[in-house]
């Protein structure tokens, strides 16, 4: 009679199994979901911080690399880019507003993206940041494909780059809230266009959930500012002497 598989066993067959880690990572984020929503939509239960720690700790446990996983959730990657392309769709409505607010918009746009970016920079230079470490953060506060690649393009890791732009983007969700709240910024559009700035596409998520009015402004922002960023991040550095 053959003997009953060990359970190590049963979890190596598994683990080579691509559904395995697409399914960890989907019911990662929707029991994540449901618990924000148990929260009463608190901020500090932001799903994709949730998330991101629960499959850390599977992985850590199981001792699976990254590459591992990444081969089986890589279609959840691969959305990325038609989830962007759909943030149009709320922008779509706002059309005839954001034609009057051209100018604010613009002037927002160029002094938020200065700021985060020399913010970034200053910060890391005046804790005695590497230069490697300078040119990876600088692009932080752009979506995620968007960071690492001027990061690539200027010296600096992608990889780091990518971790950056998360934190920046889970550490905006979270505090944006609080913060608008604080300095008593009411308006949809404003409130939306401070947070897709800031925290890009975790943040623009966070927004639509809120308000569809303020979910429309972040995208737009995350949008420009993405651009913007891949533009005045090598000029900057430039200018600094960096690069």
């Amino acid at each position: 009679m053959t003997p009953p598989p060990k359970l190590s066993e049963i979890w190596v067959f598994l683990a080579q199994s691509p559904l395995l880690w697409l399914s960890l990572t989907l019911l990662a984020y929707l029991g994540a979901l449901w618990l924000h929503r148990r929260s009463g939509a608190n901020p500090a239960v932001n799903p994709v911080l949730v998330s991101v720690i629960v499959i850390v700790g599977v992985l850590l446990v199981t001792r699976t690399p990254y590459d591992t996983y990444f081969e089986g959730a890589k279609f959840v990657h691969f959305l990325i880019g038609p989830a962007t392309v759909a943030l149009a769709v709320p922008l779509y409505g706002q059309l005839g507003r954001l034609r009057r607010l051209w100018l604010p918009i613009g002037v927002a746009l160029l002094v938020g993206s200065v700021a985060a970016i020399v913010s970034a920079i200053g910060i890391a230079w005046a804790l005695g940041g590497s230069h490697e470490l300078l040119m990876s953060l600088a692009p932080k506060s752009a979506t995620m494909p968007i960071a690492m690649g001027v990061a690539e393009k200027i010296g600096g890791l992608p990889s780091l780059a990518a971790v950056a732009a998360a934190v920046a983007g889970i550490s905006g969700a979270i505090m944006a809230t609080g913060l608008l709240n604080l300095l008593r910024i009411r308006e949809p559009a404003v409130r939306g266009f401070a947070v897709g700035m800031a925290a890009h596409g975790i943040g623009t998520a966070r927004a639509i959930q809120v308000n569809e009015t303020a979910g429309a402004f972040s995208a737009l922002a995350l949008g420009l500012n993405g651009i913007a960023t891949a533009l005045l991040v090598p000029l900057l550095i430039r200018l600094a002497g960096f690069f």
